[in-house]
């Protein structure tokens, strides 16, 4: 069972073909059996106990689309019964009293909660390496790394330790590990998916989406984790175009006229030969399904990564500063005075990475250099917003290119080099600071003996989303990246 997808589990529980018990139990015993380290925390009791509740709905005929469906949650949502760490040993052992929306939601859906999966500490980083637990193994070569910060969730779909997985986008978190993983992820327009319950990172940036094998999968999950939260002052309101949406609604859509376009910048220097091959081919199926390719220029491109290394950090420094022994979490054993107490806590309880971003972010608010510094950012990132309405306005539909330079590099690689983890995400980062939706889906393989996935990224304009879903889920009808899987799933 566990090589099919949600639609296909679905309708297997709604025809009485499986039990949600019995699914439930069978994705434990692969998620006890992995070596991936994708899970943090699993508790069957709690699990058992709601799939049970998803069998009863089922029986009544009160079941929805996603009942009994199993679901792992990235460890940045906090959870009831589950423990929430955010990847980090400040808040090792904090169980939440209360759920986040996402969550909610999806428990209000009926889905089954298997656990929660691995991360960057409190989201920072590319590679899921900076987890106070360990890094995660790509399904796909024990030897590289899976991508991040929401590598868990993309190594456990690509593992087919879970049929869905929440995840957060960040600066290209749900992307990149998407492609990284050889998975279908989506980051929406920032603020369609409330923010109430996960960790805060960078707020103007955070964004929660669903990462699954398939873009039709995705379109369902989307559908239960959208629209309007009131407990979240930066969800967009129902009269900002935050309605409730059925996304599967256009994925049959033929692309007969589709404009894509093409930047120039996500194809120059840097690019690694087998990445371009596999996009390019990638291009070459959407023009034989009736689109368009255009030539396009987003300028700014290159200044998405100071940038966003200004603007995240920042406000991480100020969303972190609640981590302080205090209230919950982390305290130091052996302290003389309160100062003595907080300077030991945040020590010992952040990681080296998070310790970095805090003290850049806590520079450049510093009086004489916020305007400096900070302000200056905020004005380029209006510009690289403007890039892109340009081209939506005058030449394109949609926008496709790379997700990442190369394919996912080995474990321990980069541990060492922060800069060179930062350059990985020159190509979402952008699309995170102008807040629009954007997507990765697999489109082939590359680096040594071509075993590692490749991914295709689709940008789309705000609350573009279900036009997203539809041009994915087309090429995942003409071509079968999607449905392949590492050896011995």
């Amino acid at each position: 069972m566990h090589t099919k997808t949600i639609k296909e589990l679905s309708a297997a529980l709604h025809s009485k073909q499986v039990s949600s018990t019995e699914l439930a139990r069978h994705y434990l015993g692969r998620i006890e059996a992995s070596g991936h380290n994708a899970f943090l925390h699993v508790d069957p009791e709690l699990t058992l106990a709601q799939a049970a509740a998803a069998d009863a709905r089922l029986a009544q005929g009160t079941a929805g689309p996603l009942t009994g469906v199993p679901i792992a949650h990235k460890d940045i949502f906090v959870t009831q019964g589950w423990r929430t760490t955010a990847g980090s040993k400040i808040l090792e052992g904090y169980v939440s009293p209360f759920d986040a929306t996402v969550v909610d939601r999806f428990k209000a859906a009926g889905m089954v909660t298997l656990g929660k999966v691995n991360l960057d500490e409190f989201a920072m980083g590319s590679a899921n390496e900076n987890s106070a637990y360990g890094a995660v193994k790509n399904p796909w070569d024990a030897l590289a790394v899976p991508g991040g910060s929401s590598g868990g969730s993309a190594a456990a779909i690509a593992a087919r330790l879970a049929p869905a997985a929440t995840a957060t986008d960040t600066g290209g978190s749900i992307r990149q590990p998407a492609a990284f993983c050889g998975v279908t992820g989506i980051k929406p327009t920032y603020g369609r998916v409330s923010r109430f319950g996960m960790i805060a990172f960078a707020s103007s940036l955070d964004q929660g989406g669903p990462i699954a094998q398939t873009a039709e999968d995705c379109a369902l999950l989307l559908n239960e984790m959208s629209g309007f939260d009131e407990r979240d002052s930066t969800s967009l309101t129902p009269d900002q175009g935050n309605i409730g949406e059925d996304y599967t609604r256009d994925l049959n859509k033929p692309l007969n006229g589709l404009r894509i376009g093409v930047p120039k910048e996500y194809f120059g220097e840097g690019l690694a030969a087998d990445v371009e091959q596999a996009v390019r081919a990638a291009l070459d199926e959407f023009v034989k399904l009736g689109a368009t390719l255009v030539e396009i220029s987003l300028p700014k491109t290159a200044l998405s990564i100071p940038t966003y290394y200004i603007i995240a950090p920042a406000e991480a420094s100020s969303n972190l500063s609640r981590f302080d022994g205090v209230r919950y979490g982390h305290r130091a054993a052996d302290y003389k005075d309160l100062q003595d107490m907080y300077r030991k806590t945040r020590a010992e309880g952040f990681g080296r990475e998070v310790q970095r971003r805090i003290m850049v972010g806590t520079y450049v608010l510093c009086h004489g250099y916020y305007d400096a510094y900070y302000v200056q950012a905020q004005k380029i990132r209006r510009l690289i917003a403007d890039d892109f309405q340009s081209v939506f306005r005058d030449q394109c539909d949609v926008i496709m290119g790379p997700v990442a330079p190369t394919v996912a590099w080995d474990l321990g690689s980069k541990a060492n080099d922060p800069v060179a983890n930062y350059l990985a995400d020159i190509y979402t980062l952008s699309t995170s600071l102008a807040g629009l939706p954007g997507m990765s889906i697999p489109c082939g393989f590359g680096g040594a003996g071509g075993k590692r996935p490749v991914g295709l990224q689709i940008i789309g304009n705000y609350f573009g989303e279900a036009k997203l879903l539809n041009i994915a889920h087309m090429y995942q009808q003409a071509t079968d990246w999607h449905q392949r899987a590492p050896e011995g799933v």
